[in-house]
């Protein structure tokens, strides 16, 4: 008990960075977790578009005219106005159908015509109306025997409409912030063990103590075994904190197996961070650097690896580097959980798969420990 006082008393000297990494969690994790709502209405737009026609008034010109103020909204402009229109954003793109269009079409000649457009996503979404229109008239343009015919079976494809149903049993929205907020906790995990361990266990390897500590009557391997225990209940306390404000944050999922899911992984992360502080501890020669190192490898893996950006926005480069790191096997298996439909032995394979390579991780850093205080 002597030792884990001590540790105790120790720990409370840096307890204003703790207290700033979990009041950092809080307002940033909080805050992601209310822009992170998940709209699930749809409005269509149309865009609008100014046409103008020099070709006759031939039916296939009409029709392909009728089309156009099907899916957008039909401008009226003199033709002079059209630069100012279009640089304004009154309208989104200008088309103008040239002469002789009609009699083009039915040679086969595959007529282009004249485009003006703002090159915003409006622009382009009339754009591939455009060439929606062109390549389904192209076809039956060879397959139809008459005019009628043609405009028939134009019309009859383009009238086709599918139903898109999205049947989950998921609450997209509460799984998309439970996984925000526990990417989040990977820079508060890794900071908080590494600044407490490190500053903690640094006050007990000074020389004059350790000598003190050495030729006093406590046995050293039992001093040592709990000087480990300390430093285990700590990250134990620091792991059940988070967990606590995830039940508070996130609300009723953390009550399910995707919640436990979230829970063990966040276990297994705060023991992988509590070896990389033990490794840290072995290598560092000077106290002052320990908020330099906690900045490097906190901040810098939780930029890497998706846990203040998106893994969806990071490029393929970025992520193949961040396999080398555990926090991206800790994110990892976050985010396979968002969309974890069905909980079984097939669907949790990549999950433990994951969390086995982040177990190693941990031993690996346990035993890099071990060799480097024995050389010491």
């Amino acid at each position: 008990m002597t030792v884990f006082k001590t540790f105790l008393k120790v720990l409370n000297k840096c307890k204003a960075p703790l207290i700033l990494y979990t009041v950092i969690l809080i307002f940033f994790g909080g805050f992601s977790l209310k822009t992170n709502e998940v709209n699930t209405s749809f409005n269509a737009y149309l865009p609008d578009v100014y046409i103008n026609n020099l070709d006759e008034n031939a039916k296939i010109t009409e029709n392909f005219m009728t089309y156009l103020k099907k899916v957008s909204n039909v401008v009226l402009l003199d033709e002079e106005d059209i630069s100012d229109a279009l640089f304004y954003r009154d309208i989104n793109i200008a088309i103008t159908i040239p002469e002789g269009f009609n009699r083009d079409f039915f040679l086969g000649r595959k007529p282009k015509l004249e485009i003006q457009c703002t090159g915003d996503y409006a622009s382009s979404l009339v754009n591939i109306y455009i060439e929606k229109y062109m390549q389904v008239a192209n076809t039956y343009r060879v397959l139809a025997s008459s005019e009628e015919e043609l405009l028939r079976l134009i019309n009859g494809n383009l009238d086709l409409k599918t139903n898109v149903y999205l049947k989950t049993s998921l609450d997209t929205e509460a799984m998309s912030k439970a996984t925000t907020y526990f990417n989040f906790t990977n820079y508060c995990i890794l900071a908080g063990c590494i600044f407490g361990v490190c500053f903690s266990l640094f006050s007990f390897k000074q020389k004059n103590i350790d000598d003190r500590i050495r030729i006093s009557k406590i046995n050293y391997k039992k001093y040592l075994m709990q000087l480990f225990l300390s430093t285990f209940v700590f990250a134990f306390f620091l792991w059940l904190l988070y967990v606590l404000l995830g039940f508070v944050l996130v609300g009723k999922i953390m009550f399910t197996y995707h919640g436990l899911i979230y829970i063990v992984n966040l276990f297994l992360f705060t023991l992988c961070a509590l070896s990389i502080a033990f490794f840290l501890n072995q290598v560092i020669l000077n106290k002052d650097t320990i908020n330099g190192i906690v900045n490097v490898i906190a901040l810098g893996s939780s930029f890497l690896c998706g846990a203040f950006v998106p893994v969806q926005f990071l490029p393929d480069f970025v992520l193949k580097i961040a396999r080398i790191l555990p926090s991206y096997w800790f994110i990892h298996v976050n985010e396979l959980t968002t969309s974890l439909e069905k909980i079984n032995l097939i669907t949790l394979k990549p999950i433990w798969q994951s969390m086995l390579v982040l177990s190693l991780f941990t031993c690996f850093f346990f035993l890099m420990s071990l060799y480097v205080k024995k050389r010491n």
